[in-house]
């Protein structure tokens, strides 16, 4: 992935956040970067700008807006608010530092401490001269690419949980007489954003099962049954798909959205940001938050618009940012039905493939801008994020997450289709393949171009235990690949594959030679690839790398804690039955499963809270004795197996 740079661009003035109306007279102090603070004024009076941002709005109370008129509306009203982003000395030249140190995305904080600057459309700016394309939309041209977001002002960013396994809610509501939503549209999106980590299986009954079980879908949505929902699942996800709704709190007009009344879809119950947020952020008895999501994304008109700045209350998107949730995305002004599914489709297949959100919001404007011609939606979309200081490292692991999890269901769609043409008694024939094959076929050249992605993802500058895990990992995936071509019943194709997987566990080995697991996994595909005959000679070809395997997993094991000591474990207990073949002299059979089996009861004895390093332990072992048979290994294999299966039912 390619660098994001920050800057980050205040404007604060004196005084509460609301009942401040916006005049040309009033200063306002804005910092940007490490540069002494500036004072600019924005050229709007507040009455003006309300009367021009009514334009955008395509239908007034008094009819339509001519397209050519809205049209020239957008490109003035951008054309000075990017004049007053130019007016901040220090912002041009962030700009291009940041591009010259990043060569990717610039990604632009916007932190607004008065209500009446949320509502001026700053994500319209055009490019003032002096910066990258210069009069055409700033977060749009592709020259420098700008994306920009919004953030409340607080002493801390938000905790932002990012890497967890996805789970979204879906909720949609259309009461009374509204104009109905493009719910089924919002869904197909989301089905085929989903699409890469929903398990495969043989009726349609159950693959509806695993569709559910990373969607859940709430029709005619009331902020009661959303609070259930949002109680008994940890959903990491929301995306709410409603008609905006005006309502006055203290004499003023306010923006909510229009969700169903309790036990009546036919009536509208307008909610604003506070009532949204406390559902979405219920808390338990010792006052933490049960679950917060990452990210919410409002498909609602003008939930990204303040309405009054007179009394107390903001948008709703600024209100669930501020009630704790790290990523809002919503709209300030009335956003068509197609480009609502436009970007709940770029935005969540962005998302679910771990890709940043910085980027992601980015693909959203592009594609809005040429998907849903003739309208401004594209600058109509705003987001509140938060950015911890390890928000990069989170994203990051979330996109290993992700891919793996997208190979986990490739492999797992293999081995069923294996196991169905088992049972059927099916067989590869010489001409052309059954179905069946070609899917296989199909499916193993879609996981060597996702692990060849996957290398290519990585850049230079990663530490060499990223590569090393990463080629690893290609390794383990070649490897699985031969075993599927051994229940195939092709022998070459099987051995093609063991031999790519080793020559990426050489690689990885490279890269980082005190990583003992890659070491093992090299020194295991040689003994598989060396066969009966070739066996004798690996003890002195390779002899030298099993002594350091070993010994730098037994340095490793006494600091090591959790997962970390129960893969130390995993892996001096693979080398100990690999000893039969790399060490010199005849072993000592007996002494190695004595070793081996308290190697594995250690690893059962960690394995309480998470059983993956168990389960993964004695899947490996259990390779050597169904596809890697071999003499030297059978007994020390079974005693492994044995051990790491004692306690099961």
């Amino acid at each position: 992935m390619m660098n994001i740079e920050n800057i980050k661009l205040e404007f604060l003035r004196p005084g509460p956040a609301h009942n401040q109306l916006l005049s040309p007279l009033t200063p306002y102090i804005a910092l940007c970067g490490r540069e002494g603070p500036v004072t600019v004024n924005f050229p709007f009076e507040h009455r003006q700008l309300l009367n021009r941002l009514e334009r955008l709005r395509y239908i007034t109370p008094s009819g339509a807006i001519p397209p050519q008129q809205r049209e020239a509306e957008v490109q003035e009203i951008g054309e000075v608010i990017g004049e007053v982003l130019g007016d901040v000395p220090a912002h041009g030249p962030q700009i291009g530092n940041a591009r010259i140190n990043s060569k990717g995305l610039v990604h632009l904080r916007l932190s607004l401490s008065g209500h009446e600057l949320a509502l001026v459309p700053f994500e319209m700016s055009i490019a003032p001269d002096g910066f990258p394309g210069s009069g055409s939309p700033l977060f749009l041209q592709s020259r420098v690419p700008i994306t920009l977001t919004r953030e409340v002002r607080r002493d801390r960013p938000l905790p932002v949980s990012w890497d967890r396994t996805p789970r979204i809610l879906f909720a949609f509501a259309n009461p009374g007489s509204l104009a109905p939503v493009p719910a089924q549209e919002h869904l197909e999106a989301l089905r085929r954003a989903v699409d890469p980590w929903v398990k495969w299986r043989p009726t349609p009954e159950d693959r509806v099962k695993e569709l559910k079980s990373l969607i859940t879908v709430l029709p005619d949505a009331t902020l009661e049954n959303i609070r259930q929902a949002c109680s008994e699942w940890e959903y990491t996800h929301i995306h709410i798909l409603a008609h905006g709704g005006r309502f006055e709190h203290g004499g003023d007009q306010h923006y909510g959205l229009a969700l169903c009344i309790e036990n009546n879809a036919t009536q509208a119950d307008i909610v604003d940001g506070e009532r949204l947020s406390l559902t979405l952020t219920a808390a338990v008895s010792s006052g933490s938050v049960r679950h917060c999501p990452a990210i919410v994304s409002l498909a609602t008109c003008d939930s990204g618009n303040i309405g009054s700045v007179i009394t107390p209350g903001a948008s709703i998107a600024h209100q669930l940012h501020a009630g704790g949730i790290p990523w809002v995305i919503a709209s300030q002004f009335p956003l068509h039905m197609r480009a609502s599914s436009i970007a709940a489709e770029i935005l969540y297949e962005g998302l679910l493939r771990g890709e940043d959100p910085r980027w992601v919001l980015y693909n959203v404007r592009q594609r809005l801008r040429t998907g849903s011609a003739g309208t401004h939606d594209w600058g109509s979309i705003v987001a509140y994020t938060s950015l911890p200081w390890d928000f990069e490292r989170q994203v990051d692991t979330f996109r290993d997450r992700q891919i793996r999890a997208a190979l986990e269901v490739k492999f797992d769609k293999a081995e069923r289709i294996l196991e169905a043409s088992s049972k059927a008694a099916a067989a590869p024939a010489k001409g052309a393949p059954p179905a069946q094959f070609a899917e296989l076929k199909s499916l193993y050249d879609s996981i060597r171009e996702d692990l060849a992605l996957w290398i290519e993802d990585l850049p230079s500058s990663a530490p060499k235990q990223d590569r090393a895990e990463r080629l690893g990992m290609c390794g383990a995936g070649e490897k699985r690949i031969g075993i599927l071509f051994n229940r195939e019943g092709d022998r070459e194709q099987e051995k093609q594959a063991y031999a790519a997987a080793c020559e990426y566990y050489r690689r990885a080995l490279l890269a980082d030679p005190v990583n003992h697991w890659v070491m093992t996994q090299y020194l295991s595909m040689r003994a598989v690839l060396a066969g009966k005959e070739g066996q004798k000679s690996l003890a002195g070809e390779c002899g030298n790398w099993w002594i350091a395997a070993r010994q730098i997993a037994l340095w490793e094991l006494p600091s090591a804690t959790g997962d970390d000591r129960a893969w130390a474990h995993g892996t001096l207990a693979e080398l100990e039955m690999l000893g039969a073949i790399y060490t010199e002299g005849k072993p000592n059979k007996r002494e190695l499963k004595r070793r081996i089996t308290e190697h594995c009861r250690a690893i059962r004895d960690l394995s309480v809270k998470d059983a993956f390093p168990l389960h993964s332990t004695r899947r490996q072992f259990q390779r050597y004795l169904e596809f890697w048979q071999r003499n030297e290994w059978r007994d020390l294999a079974a005693a492994a197996v044995s051990a790491l299966s004692q306690g099961e039912r």
